[in-house]
């Protein structure tokens, strides 16, 4: 499974615009994204990560009013976020050594940090933390449960993980988040298992 884990970063290299076909552009997110931006400023800059081709959840962050800074592993992806948006802020760069040297209002991780080894998203909570500013939101996606999940995509194995629910909770209470929502399997959302926290 971690050799699974790793090929990752080429499988969306391979099918970037692939999957921006298959990922369209309909918000299926939009009520989760509504909850996440009513906990930030007005104006607030937003770092995604794992912005895939911001498409649509970056146009959203962005028609919001919100200076997006989105990075993803495959310099592809951050290719078509810019033939989009040619004045954002798109980096290529692999979330587990992001330092950025700033801090955000607002970050999210949707549908990219579950597919880091558990402990690649243990290491992830410090990283998260030296770039929220003081009472940023927090969004990601993960597992309805400790495990770990193979689906296919274009006929590739992609892999998924997911720690427990008490380790989440625990692993952002030490880094001073506190969970605003959570909800396991959204029915509303296509079945997404999502984590809203603010630093306190």
């Amino acid at each position: 499974m971690a050799c699974e884990a790793e090929r990752i970063i080429g499988l969306y290299r391979r099918h970037a615009r692939a999957w921006a076909e298959d990922r369209g552009t309909t918000l299926l997110e939009g009520a989760w994204l509504d909850r996440f931006l009513a906990l930030l400023p007005p104006g607030a800059a937003v770092l995604d990560i794992g912005c895939g081709s911001a498409e649509p959840i970056g146009r959203y962050l962005i028609e919001n009013g919100h200076a997006v800074t989105g990075i993803d592993s495959a310099p592809e992806m951050i290719g078509l976020c810019r033939e989009r948006f040619p004045r954002g802020d798109w980096r290529a760069a692999d979330m587990r050594a992001l330092s950025l040297g700033r801090a955000f209002g607002g970050l999210l991780a949707w549908d990219s940090f579950f597919h880091l080894r558990p402990g690649d998203q243990r290491r992830m909570f410090p990283v998260f933390r030296s770039h929220a500013a003081p009472g940023a939101a927090l969004m990601f996606t993960s597992g309805p449960a400790h495990g770990v999940a193979m689906v296919q995509f274009r006929g590739e194995p992609l892999y998924h993980a997911s720690l427990d629910a008490a380790e989440y909770r625990a692993l952002l209470a030490a880094n001073g988040f506190e969970v605003a929502a959570h909800a396991v399997e959204d029915p509303a959302c296509g079945g997404h298992t999502v984590w809203l926290a603010r630093l306190g």
